[in-house]
């Protein structure tokens, strides 16, 4: 798990104390000319163009834990340096030419940034798919810190903004960085510390209690200290002698725990002078024990003593059971004299005043190292001779693209379909692909645990993710006006009361047309008749994505459908903000629309505690709304759970439009629509159609695609979904509208002449906007369509959100004996045919035959 926060070591003199506080932490990002102690784990920053592939590689030779280097050098580096040892230094401004051999090749990277805007870093963390360090200009607080924690990302910061003092304007201190995304799930607000045996490979030594101040004190002091629940603070060894060295300090994948990696002194951790609460050391450690204490007290001429004194002696026996060991066959053999030849070479160590501890560190140098010797034996280990030097194969280079210029024109990618071969057209067609198993795999421990603890689990998430610590996971009616709306904290706009009236009347009228209330009736043989009749769905659970934003319109698309079609439960789902509030605008939606209950919740937690119920959070039947990939990977377990039993609206994906524009189009309405699904994410996907479209006419568009998004306030999202989005040249409308079926995207906008007339030509699509004066942005609030609309080709197989999408269809038949005598005989012969004889004798009974 990567630490809440890096050091980055700029041009002023490091403070010792400031070091080895930092060390027990996290780790240095230092340039390559920077020399610093060599206990202290490193990040080797590059940012300077005279450094070259072999000094990046002496580096990670010489201990650095991994290396930050630019775009064009990481390229040079793929296939020689390890994905865990590489990182990428980018900026916004050239995330787009990542390619994806190089996303894959890398293990995180580092963003420099002027200002932390949570969701574009976001929306790169899903481009890149890794983790994700970010370099701002703005001062280091703890509120960052955790904001960015909860997203998968960690704070970059100047070691002259860190202190072992008080958390000041300019400076934040180290243990405050450290302990900002922590959150305590007990009531006393301890946090549970497993102490672990550095020395000794991480052996549990005991289990106690940690507080904030405890922390700290233990980062500054290197000594371990705690929390008792009874007496205060707890400075293990103060009194008994038996003291402990703090070498690392780690959070759990949770942020609710701690481990504290240590050297033990003394008698042990254990009270009872034993060295762990859990037992006596095994292995190798009781092995390193044993020999130590030989070592100080052997009997004079003894074997061991002898041993220890005689290196000739040790040094036979070390050659004798190494040989040994090479001519061992079996398994057991093999065993049996490895574990001499360890025990003669662990000797060896303790006579030196080594042990494992130092083998280990030794080792992990070893594994950091990229050059890798020839691996050929010293001449008189050599059978026949030396061994000839073998050429080390040089690794396959990723050549270099350009970065991409932030004062370059943002611009997309033209394609001629007319010159376009098959294989060519199947990729224009395609969309990124989403790693459904890995995200399902990440949420399941969340949907688990809710399903499991519920309410509990509810609330520590909550706290966890959204940083808010709630007394209650859910809210029931009345909720217009909020309690607390007399302060004006709450309140809502007029204009924007009304506007959501307006957007409530025209939404409800338009789903209410679509309701199927009358039965269909039909008589297929005299004497039978059958009929298929629609019920709503009893219980429904509406997911609202919120938290920072304020989303009534996905509020009112999902909860208007469900009122119309009489759904008895509808719960919506939305989180809260960093006061544990909801927005009043979607309070008010609830309102218009009868929700029982708002659960104040996101993500995939909201999902489960939807699809499982909880103690206070109704069960549903059916799962509606967008979401991220959390949520969406979310909706997939739970539906796919029979344990669940529910349903989810349909597979989701980034946002989608498809333009198609003639030669008569407006440029600066078509940029402007283009523009409106390119500002959700840097994964949005954005395709304009041209029919028989003059170069002057497209340049003109692409002109206002780059003057308008230079004007809006997401640009860096905007010139990263832009640079990945494509111009389609067509020669007429029947092919545009054949490669848009055949695309099949979740907004088709017409600016086309005659527009209306060629609707019925659309086989694919979620929704369609037709003509000049018709934005999607209309049918995003408030035209009465629906705006839950199927992404990622799936317009296929799937409609919108409607309010059919919450009725369930039951058909029933009633036949007459007459109609009995007429269809038995054709279906006992249809059941004879099959072999089901009891089908057929349910008729023949019946008929007396």
């Amino acid at each position: 798990m990567a630490p809440p926060f890096l050091a980055l070591l700029d041009s002023e003199p490091a403070e010792d104390s400031v070091l080895r506080a930092l060390s027990r932490v996290t780790s240095l990002v230092v340039k390559s000319n920077q020399a610093v102690p060599n206990h202290l784990n490193r990040y080797i920053f590059v940012d300077d163009a005279s450094v070259d592939r072999d000094q990046v590689i002496a580096a990670l030779d010489d201990g650095a834990e991994k290396v930050i280097v630019p775009l064009t050098l990481a390229k040079k580096l793929v296939g020689i340096v390890p994905a865990d040892r590489l990182f990428l230094l980018l900026d916004t401004a050239n995330v787009s030419a990542v390619p994806d051999l190089l996303r894959n090749a890398v293990c995180g990277v580092l963003l420099k940034v002027l200002e932390v805007d949570i969701d574009l870093i976001q929306s790169i963390s899903t481009f890149v798919g890794s983790t994700i360090y970010v370099l701002p200009t703005v001062n280091p607080s703890t509120s960052l810190i955790a904001k960015l924690a909860a997203i998968g990302a960690s704070l970059v910061i100047p070691l002259q903004q860190l202190t072992t003092n008080a958390t000041s304007q300019t400076q934040i201190n180290i243990g405050d960085a450290f302990l900002a995304p922590l959150i305590s799930d007990r009531s006393d607000g301890l946090f549970p510390t497993v102490v672990t045996s550095y020395p000794e490979g991480g052996k549990a030594l005991g289990l106690v209690y940690s507080s904030r101040e405890s922390v700290k004190e233990a980062i500054v002091s290197g000594k371990g200290v705690y929390q008792s629940r009874k007496h205060g603070i707890w400075r293990k060894g103060e009194t008994s002698g038996a003291t402990q060295d703090v070498i690392q300090i780690h959070m759990d994948c949770d942020s609710d725990s701690l481990e504290f990696r240590v050297v033990q002194h003394g008698a042990g951790f254990c009270h009872l002078n034993r060295p762990s609460c859990f037992g006596d050391v095994d292995g190798l450690s009781a092995l390193e024990r044993t020999l130590k204490a030989r070592l100080a007290d052997a009997p004079e001429g003894s074997y061991t003593s002898r041993l220890f004194k005689d290196h000739k002696l040790l040094r036979a026996k070390i050659m004798e059971e190494a040989d040994e060991l090479c001519r061992a066959e079996s398994k057991e053999e093999i065993v049996f004299e490895a574990s001499d030849l360890i025990y003669f070479t662990l000797t060896r160590c303790v006579a030196a005043g080594a042990g494992m501890g130092d083998i280990e560190q030794a080792l992990n140098r070893k594994a950091r190292k990229i050059t890798r010797r020839p691996g050929n034996a010293k001449p008189q280990w050599a059978p026949g001779g030396e061994n000839p030097p073998q050429a080390v194969p040089q690794k396959k280079v990723v050549a270099d693209s350009p970065a991409v210029d932030a004062d370059k024109s943002i611009c997309m990618r033209t394609v001629d379909l007319a010159t376009t071969v098959q294989e060519e057209r199947k990729r224009l067609l395609k969309r990124p692909v989403l790693r459904s198993d890995e995200m399902i795999a990440k949420v399941k421990p969340i949907v688990d645990d809710v399903r499991e603890r519920g309410d509990a689990a509810l609330l520590h998430l909550t706290a966890k993710f959204d940083k808010v610590q709630l007394d209650t996971p859910v809210l029931l009616p009345p909720f217009y006006p909020p309690p607390s709306s007399a302060t004006g904290k709450h309140q809502m706009d007029h204009t924007v009361k009304d506007a959501i009236d307006i957007a409530y009347a025209n939404v409800r009228k338009f789903h209410a047309a679509q309701i199927d209330g009358k039965a269909l009736v039909v008589e297929t043989t005299p004497g039978v008749t059958c009929s298929r009749f629609a019920r709503p769905i009893a219980r429904v659970g509406l997911y609202v994505p919120g938290g920072t934003a304020v989303l009534p319109s996905t509020a009112l698309m999902l909860g208007v459908p469900a009122q119309v079609a009489g759904c008895e439960q509808i719960v919506i789902a939305t989180p809260p903000r960093p006061d544990g509030s909801i927005s009043p605008e979607v309070l008010y939606v609830a309102h218009l629309v009868g929700a029982h209950a708002v659960l104040r919740a996101g993500g995939a937690q909201a999902v489960s505690a939807l699809a499982y119920g909880t103690q206070t959070c109704p069960k549903v039947d059916k799962i509606f709304g967008p979401g991220n990939q959390w949520v969406t990977a979310a909706k997939m377990l739970v539906q796919n759970d029979n344990e669940a039993l529910v349903a989810i609206d349909m597979p989701a994906g980034p946002s989608e439009v498809l333009v198609i524009a003639d030669d008569d189009s407006h440029p600066a309405f078509v940029a402007a629509d283009l523009l409106s699904q390119a500002e959700h994410g840097v994964d949005s996907q954005v395709v304009l159609v041209g029919v028989a479209v003059s170069d002057a006419k497209l340049a003109a568009m692409e002109a206002e695609v780059d003057k308008q998004a230079r004007a809006l306030s997401r640009v860096d999202i905007v010139r990263e979904s832009i640079s990945r989005s494509l111009i389609i040249k067509t020669q007429n409308p029947e092919e545009a509208l054949q490669f848009s079926n055949e695309y099949a995207p979740e907004h088709l906008i017409l600016h086309l002449r005659d527009a209306s007339t060629l609707v019925n030509r659309v086989k694919n699509a979620g929704s369609v906007f037709v003509g000049p004066y018709t934005p999607e942005s209309c049918g995003d609030y408030a035209s009465g369509t629906n705006h839950t609309l199927p992404t990622n080709g799936y317009a296929r197989q799937f409609s919108g959100v409607n309010t059919q999408s919450f009725q369930k269809h039951i058909t029933s038949q009633e036949i007459t004996k007459e109609g009995l005598e007429r269809l038995g005989p054709v279906v006992a012969t249809l059941a004879d045919c099959e072999g089901l004889q009891a089908h057929a004798n349910a008729v023949r009974i019946r008929l007396g035959v």
